[in-house]
């Protein structure tokens, strides 16, 4: 039986004959571990085989558009109107979790079933075709919303684990945890991709062997994932039941993101770092989710294996780049404070944009790709422990997380879309690349009006 315990200091968790206290090595460890389990996701699904796997369908069947609902729509801003769609949906669902969860004070129950929703839908894409596109859009549409919703979560317990001088550090050990895990299982994919036969996956009627093997890695995603995350179910606390009567459970989750606006106004430097990072993650999400979408159509590759290949490449190199990226961004806000390290990175991201722009050859893209993953991991590590530190003193956590993650869906939202849009009336996506890099930009500046928060760190 799982007894939390609080104080003005400590948080302990009896689990059995199990001591954990806030702060330790354990239980720090058992947090940032749920990137292990889950950033195979962003990675395999997100960011490198499956947009290779999208784009291999649409090359086979030798057709650039598809029609779904009644109307015809280019493979690039398909994939992007469900990423936008399945964002809002994220948006809404997150503040009525919050506020079941609150009540029940069982906040990991929500996080196991979103993860294990995010895993069956990873072993769902297995089946994803054009002949059946409606049901592979519904399992990419249940992934994404499985895995935003548990991170999600799983950030809201950041404060609860960690004092607020660990946060920077294991914030960015997730982030680092996340790219070393997602990089091995990649590597045992990609091995799968380019030597079927060796996996004596073979060319049949069923289809091409590079393609079957692609589907076996969406199966590999999903068992990764629910079978590592059970070392963090196993320590993390159960969550805590707000005190006090409540009439309304279902709509209680947006009382309390009303509740927290409010707060809000009391907390000036917290609302302005608010604003700010609204502003720049929508384009920071954005580009991670379309860039191998942007690699596999805008990069004059040769030939489709070079293309295979290339894309492959450019993805390991961001992430093993984002690991010491990561750690070099936590350092750095330790010299020189998160804002200021901050402001620097978001100024890197506007320089990226406009070189991603002119890119053209496959070398060009490489070095973006390093570029990308520099930055990539430090400014959402820092982003997310940067608001962690701002947080009044409260116990309500999952609640102000709940703002913060709706925050950052809704700028996702309109970034897809945006980006989607503007793809589609040019007919190109370095337009969209350069409009981005306006978003970071104006959250450069934005951040200059945030003052570093005087909370002493515990």
């Amino acid at each position: 039986i799982l007894k939390p315990f609080r104080n003005e200091r400590l948080l302990f968790l009896y689990m059995g004959k199990t001591l954990v206290v806030k702060g330790s090595k354990k239980l720090l460890n058992a947090w940032a571990f749920y990137d292990w389990a889950n950033s195979v996701y962003s990675l395999v699904i997100s960011s490198a085989v499956f947009p290779i796997f999208y784009g291999a369908l649409f090359r086979v069947a030798g057709i650039e558009k598809v029609t779904v609902f009644g109307g015809e729509i280019a493979r690039a801003p398909l994939i992007s109107y469900t990423t936008s769609l399945a964002f809002v949906f994220i948006a809404i669902i997150t503040p009525l979790i919050s506020g079941i969860a609150d009540y029940l004070g069982n906040k990991k129950m929500f996080m196991k079933f979103f993860c294990y929703l995010g895993g069956l839908s990873c072993i769902g894409l297995n089946w994803f075709s054009l002949d059946n596109i409606y049901f592979g859009l519904l399992c990419y549409f249940l992934a994404l919303v499985g895995f935003w919703v548990s991170f999600a979560i799983n950030n809201s317990y950041l404060p609860d684990v960690a004092f607020p001088k660990q946060q920077d550090a294991i914030s960015a050990k997730g982030f680092s945890l996340g790219y070393i895990g997602s990089v091995i299982l990649l590597i045992f994919n990609l091995a799968m991709v380019m030597q079927p036969d060796f996996f004596g996956i073979t060319t049949d009627e069923t289809g091409a062997a590079e393609i079957k093997a692609m589907k076996y890695s969406f199966i590999t995603v999903g068992i990764w994932w629910v079978l590592f995350a059970q070392y963090s179910f196993y320590y993390l606390p159960k969550g805590y039941k707000k005190v006090g009567k409540r009439t309304n459970i279902i709509l209680n989750g947006f009382k309390e993101l009303k509740l927290v606006w409010l707060q809000l106004g009391n907390q000036i430097i917290l609302k302005r770092y608010l604003g700010a990072f609204f502003v720049y993650s929508m384009a920071v999400q954005t580009v991670m989710l379309i860039a191998a979408y942007f690699g596999e159509e805008e990069i004059a590759w040769g030939t489709d294996s070079e293309r295979t290949m290339g894309l492959i490449i450019s993805i390991l190199v961001i992430q093993l780049v984002a690991i010491f990226g990561a750690t070099v961004t936590a350092k750095a806000s330790e010299k020189y404070g998160n804002i200021k390290t901050l402001i620097v990175v978001n100024a890197l991201w506007v320089g990226i944009c406009i070189y991603a722009y002119f890119v053209i050859t496959p070398i060009d893209f490489y070095i973006a790709a390093g570029c990308v993953g520099l930055v990539m991991g430090g400014i959402q590590a820092l982003s997310r422990s940067t608001y962690s530190k701002f947080l009044p003193e409260t116990k309500d956590t999952t609640s102000f997380f709940s703002f913060y993650d709706v925050a950052e869906k809704i700028g996702i939202i309109i970034g897809t879309l945006l980006y989607g849009i503007v793809a589609q009336l040019t007919g190109s996506m370095r337009s969209s690349i350069i409009f981005l890099g306006l978003f970071f930009l104006i959250g450069m500046f934005l951040l200059l009006r945030v003052k570093e928060s005087k909370k002493p760190l515990l």
